[in-house]
């Protein structure tokens, strides 16, 4: 592959530098969707490719009111005060009609904030599934060749975007709140097939008897399925994103779990099927962004549709036009 050309390269070595104003330009390189910035994009990656990977990877979702922010604010200050430099990629739910985000996240996180071993950027999930950011993990990768060794990838909520944030991190946390009875009615059993932890959340005050009592009825659940990995059973703690107890005996466990996979290279095998992953959703979304720009399929569309919804023309003779207007 030929050098990348020398905007690029002055901008790798300024991220490399932990220039954070660069994190920030090549972030937003990498969301855009300009093709000259698009190829800028991959040969930055490109470039940055052997300074990545050293982080630990944690997705983390959980219902809404179950305090994300608050929860991880928490814990990244508590990694922060233990040496370590914490990314927060928060994905923002964006608005369907203007693809603009909420990105309250920085309000929501005020000490991390303020916090200089410490990086959130909120990124709009511009209708990706599950709203996981089309350009997450770039970003990861860029936040980890500028020397961020713990990446925490929070999600929208519970719903698609479960496999997606568990498919880019190594280890998937799943908050919950302590009304159990409630929960464990509504929860998904693919949830809780995906976590690699349960936490329950507001364990504090009044809330602590009725945490405990939920993290019982979650761990008794999960002894109903096979554990999926022989190297770990999936523990349920109780937290306090409000007051930081349990945020020790959590992380304990996180790290735990990758000591235990990194031993036998089952962390570098799970990245290496997510990256083949990543490749062919890089595939589809460009087969996505011809089907959007194509002038002649622009032009084409609008008939076909109007054919199919008046019921004058079968969606699958429809949809082998579209497939044969793109040399599929």
């Amino acid at each position: 592959m030929a050098d990348p050309p020398a905007p690029v390269t002055a901008l790798a070595a300024a991220l490399l530098a932990g220039d954070r104003a660069a994190l920030a330009r090549a972030i937003t390189l990498v969301e855009s969707r300009r093709p000259d910035h698009r190829r800028q994009a991959s040969e930055l990656i490109q470039a940055l490719l052997p300074r990545t990977g050293g982080a630990i990877r944690v997705g983390i979702t959980g219902v809404p009111g179950v305090g994300k922010s608050t929860t991880i604010d928490a814990l990244g200050s508590f990694l922060t005060q233990r040496g370590h430099k914490v990314a927060v990629l928060a994905v923002d739910p964006s608005s369907t009609r203007s693809g603009g985000s909420i990105l309250g996240d920085k309000t929501r996180m005020a000490r991390l904030a303020v916090d200089p071993a410490a990086y959130i950027r909120p990124s709009p999930s511009s209708g990706t599934l599950g709203g996981v950011a089309a350009r997450t993990r770039e970003t990861m990768l860029l936040c980890e060749a500028a020397g961020f060794d713990v990446v925490l990838v929070e999600t929208v909520g519970v719903g698609q975007s479960e496999t997606a944030v568990a498919e880019l991190t190594d280890f998937f946390l799943v908050l919950m709140l302590p009304n159990a009875g409630d929960e464990l009615q509504g929860i998904k059993k693919g949830i809780i097939e995906l976590a690699d932890m349960i936490a329950v959340n507001k364990a504090d005050g009044a809330g602590a008897t009725a945490a405990r009592a939920a993290a019982a009825q979650y761990q008794a659940a999960l002894h109903i399925l096979a554990p999926a990995s022989p190297l770990w059973s999936t523990p349920v703690v109780t937290i306090s994103g409000l007051t930081g107890d349990g945020l020790d005996t959590l992380w304990a466990r996180i790290e735990d779990h990758r000591a235990r996979h990194e031993a036998k290279g089952l962390i570098a095998d799970k990245r290496h099927r997510q990256d083949v992953k990543w490749m062919w959703a890089m595939v589809e979304d460009r087969l996505k962004a011809k089907l959007r720009n194509d002038p002649a399929l622009k032009a084409a569309t609008p008939a076909l549709e109007a054919a199919v919804a008046a019921g004058t023309l079968a969606p699958t003779l429809a949809a082998d036009d579209i497939a044969q207007a793109l040399g599929l």
